[in-house]
């Protein structure tokens, strides 16, 4: 590898190993064996290539995925059906959360840091669209290029802010986190029932208000 290949390589251990705001750019330097002029030559600022790794370490993330559902549909004599389809998908990705906790923790540090960093926030603005569509192709198992601009918006986004979610309980309690299955039956009540709260139909209890027509008290 070059100088280039190497410091990203080297800026990606330093992400996943210290996290973002306590990586130097000697940090860098020493596990890339390139030097500090290097940083600015290749790619500007110290930043800049942090940026460059946090993308590169969710790219790795997204293959990872891909190749596990790969296999889940291989090994799938048959499609069961659309919930299913999101429960095993989720199985998988949950399993892989464990494995890419550094990824997200990585992730989660950054977008802490884009209310100061306009370039941060501007990648991840230009980064999000091709999330979406590349979440909607690893879920359902289809070519990127098929995901049309309205799936893509109203899927992908959706699958991302289920990641994002996932990511921040892993982070504060992971014993707390949902099931591939507690996903899928929450999306089966919110879509068909039963709704939270008292059952339907359900009066007052007994000596709660006044009977129905009662008049003002004297």
């Amino acid at each position: 590898m070059g100088h280039r290949e190497d410091l990203l390589a080297g800026a990606k251990h330093c992400l996943l190993e210290k996290g973002w705001s306590r990586t130097t750019a000697r940090d860098i330097v020493a596990a890339s064996g390139a030097n500090l002029a290097s940083i600015g030559y290749h790619y500007g600022s110290k930043d800049a290539l942090m940026r460059e790794a946090l993308f590169a370490a969710m790219s790795d993330w997204a293959d990872d995925v891909e190749r596990s559902l790969r296999e889940e549909a291989s090994s799938s004599a048959t499609a069961a059906g659309p919930s299913a389809e999101f429960e095993a998908g989720w199985t998988r990705v949950l399993e892989l959360f464990g494995k890419h906790q550094a990824v997200w923790r990585a992730q989660l540090e950054a977008v802490m840091r884009i209310e100061g960093d306009p370039e941060l926030r501007e990648a991840f603005g230009r980064a999000q669209p091709e999330g979406w569509s590349g979440l909607v192709a690893l879920f359902h198992g289809i070519p990127e290029e098929e995901v049309d601009e309205e799936t893509s918006r109203i899927m992908g986004s959706f699958y991302m802010t289920l990641m994002g979610g996932m990511a921040v309980q892993m982070a504060i309690d992971p014993t707390r986190t949902p099931s591939a299955r507690d996903l899928t039956e929450a999306m089966r009540r919110i879509v068909s029932g039963p709704r939270p709260g008292p059952a339907a139909g359900a009066g007052p209890a007994a000596g709660a208000g006044p009977a129905a027509g009662a008049g003002p008290a004297d």
